[in-house]
């Protein structure tokens, strides 16, 4: 059954368990599932990348399969789907499981797909295409950002932002992320500030770099800080992107230590870790415990003070501190 995205309202979803979400748009797809159903589900949600169920299918039914009287509802979440998966989509519908909610997550898909075919012809099945964002619509969402956050903004720099979305509202969502970083405690922000803030996409992405860091990839670390000329104002963000990351790792290993199970925590962790970042999440859990990272939280915090304070060398600072902590 075809719905169009913004009849979703539409959809009973006590009667309805299977949902299929394809197009360009992978930042209107992760706002409708957090939306309709993370938040539905919290505590109940499990994530999968294609090739996970594809490369070991029988524990992949295992897991959805298994109940517990705490655990008799469940949201699935499967990301990258292309028509390999679409045997498995069967076999699953053909179980008639009606305590668990499938939402299948693909890039552009043919109209000859057959998993396509799969959810646009079956009864059962809900199939929503996304297509990208025009400027309006990335418009209106960039201006109700900044009124949100009280913050006066041009014209001339809401067209900026979107253009550097490139019709994808998660880009536009990235972008306007650094922005809230970087105007914790400021009520404005000019066009240059926006030019340079944004711009870091165009060079490696700071949350790169901090990832490198913390995984203790020193070599790596080095060379995205010997590539990209950071400004003062790109420090603060990176220094707030740092802290962001640390205060979560801190999150997991709370949770780690109360169910002890590594992978569940990170599938069901809020906000979600996405399938091509776990890899890298669960290397810095095994490489910061705790008190480690409650000591690195409390050194952030003295170097963001120290670059505050000392503009002019704020960047050797920064620097000092990342390469420090990536040995």
């Amino acid at each position: 059954m075809i719905i169009k995205s913004y009849e979703i309202n539409k959809i009973n979803f006590k009667k309805n368990y299977f949902f299929l979400f394809y197009g360009e748009n992978e930042g209107f797809k992760n706002e409708t599932i957090q939306t309709y159903f993370e938040k539905k589900y919290l505590d109940k949600t499990y994530r999968y990348d294609e090739k996970e169920i594809l490369d070991n299918k029988e524990n992949f039914f295992n897991s959805i399969l298994t109940k517990s009287f705490f655990d008799n509802e469940k949201l699935i979440i499967i990301s990258r789907a292309s028509d390999k998966i679409k045997i498995i989509i069967e076999e699953i519908l053909n179980k008639n499981l009606e305590d668990i909610k499938f939402v299948i997550s693909a890039g552009i898909l043919e109209k000859k797909s057959k998993l396509r075919t799969l959810f646009e012809k079956n009864n059962k099945t809900i199939c929503i295409p996304f297509y990208a964002d025009n400027h309006q619509t990335l418009g209106i969402i960039t201006n109700n950002f900044f009124k949100k956050k009280n913050i006066p903004i041009s014209q001339q720099s809401i067209n900026i932002l979107v253009e550097r979305a490139r019709g994808d509202r998660q880009n536009l969502n990235n972008e306007l992320n650094k922005i809230e970083n970087f105007t914790i405690n400021k009520k404005k922000i000019d066009i240059e500030q926006i030019l340079k803030i944004t711009n870091l996409s165009e060079n490696y992405n700071v949350s790169e770099l901090i990832d490198s860091c913390l995984i203790k990839n020193s070599k790596k670390t080095a060379n995205i800080l010997n590539q990209n000329n950071f400004s003062i104002e790109d420090g603060i963000l990176i220094v707030r992107t740092f802290l962001a990351k640390a205060k979560r790792l801190l999150k997991l290993q709370v949770k780690i230590n109360e169910k002890n199970n590594i992978d569940q925590v990170i599938s069901t962790f809020k906000p979600p870790i996405f399938w091509k970042d776990k890899d890298t999440v669960k290397q810095q859990i095994k490489l910061w415990p705790s008190k480690n990272i409650n000591n690195l939280i409390y050194k952030i915090s003295e170097t963001e003070i120290l670059i505050k304070k000392n503009s002019s060398s704020s960047i050797n600072i920064l620097y000092d501190f990342i390469i420090t902590q990536s040995k």
